[in-house]
């Protein structure tokens, strides 16, 4: 048997090799003897690099990397600075959720530096600000670092409300849809609703009390008459818990409403067939006493068929 010819394959000397994409710079702004360091997802390379500038603990450097960080504040008063882990709402397009996004921050006398682990807009926005109006900058920076720090959480709570407004006209919205008749529609709206909330409580509620630490330890980088700006965040975050614990509220009373409307409706349903079932079942009785293949008075008799007729007449009435 003859042997097949091989197909000759020409051998290639190029190799395409996939390079890995440098990591982004952190960006870094200085004015008035204060430097700002933001960079969105910090890697390790990134970290490391600005915890031997400015002397960090390693342990900080872990927390920044960890994508499991509860809220917290540590106070380095040796060492001159104070780290921070912050929790902000963040909405995920892909899963169509609200999840919490990090801010890690490191406050010295002389810096403030930002971490987000994923990109925060309002801190974005206030970056490039700065970067762009030079006298904006230089008016900011002279206060100090924690009168910046300010800046970007008071820029961050003012971002969450427009999503509490959200919440609230999908709140009105589904109060409609539930007295127009399309309970059954909003079942699952109502459900989404309620995981919003849920997932904005898991947020803030940690927040509170790390936000009541952190107005204490970071006078220490405040003029004395600023002293009193950080008690407008720990006011903002009690006002998202607030409106998140009368969401909770109302979304639970819709539940129980849409629910008692779905009931009521069933009812109205089981009363209808109720009505046929009354009715049929007397008759059914009849035609199956007399269906039976037994030779009755009258059987095989006209009168009979009359006199059975009249009974189911008389038993429907």
């Amino acid at each position: 048997m003859p042997s097949l010819p091989r197909i000759r394959r020409a051998r290639t000397r190029e190799t395409i090799v996939a390079i890995p994409a440098a990591p982004t710079p952190p960006a870094e702004l200085s004015a008035a003897g204060l430097t700002w360091i933001h960079l969105d997802a910090p890697t390790l390379g990134r970290a490391q690099e600005l915890a031997d500038r400015f002397g960090w603990h390693p342990l900080d450097v872990e927390d920044v990397l960890s994508k499991r960080q509860r809220p917290k504040i540590d106070d380095y008063a040796e060492e001159g600075y104070l780290f921070g882990v912050l929790h902000f709402p963040v909405y995920d397009r892909a899963v169509q959720r609200l999840n919490a996004g990090e801010l890690d921050v490191f406050v010295g006398p002389d810096y403030l530096v930002t971490l987000p682990a994923v990109e925060l807009l309002p801190v974005t926005r206030l970056f490039r600000r700065c970067e762009e109006d030079t006298d904006y900058r230089v008016q900011l920076f002279s206060k100090g670092s924690g009168r910046l720090l300010y800046e970007v959480l008071d820029d961050l709570f003012d971002y969450c409300f427009p999503i509490l407004d959200k919440i609230g006209h999908k709140l009105d919205a589904l109060e409609d849809d539930v007295f127009e008749g399309r309970s059954e529609e909003v079942v699952r709206d109502i459900s989404n609703v309620k995981q919003e909330i849920i997932s904005y409580r898991k947020i803030i509620k940690p927040e509170r009390s790390t936000l009541r630490l952190l107005e204490r330890h970071v006078e220490r980088f405040l003029p004395e008459e600023l002293e009193l700006y950080f008690d407008d965040i720990v006011d903002g975050a009690e006002r998202i818990w607030d409106i998140l614990d009368n969401y909770k509220e109302v979304v639970e009373a819709l539940e129980d409403t849409n629910e008692s409307v779905i009931s009521h409706r069933q009812n109205d349903v089981l009363q209808i067939l109720t009505v046929f079932s009354v009715v049929l079942l007397p008759l059914t009785l009849i035609t199956g006493f007399f269906g039976m293949n037994l030779h009755f008075p009258g059987y095989d008799t006209a009168w009979a068929f009359w006199v059975v007729f009249a009974a189911m007449v008389v038993s429907l009435v």
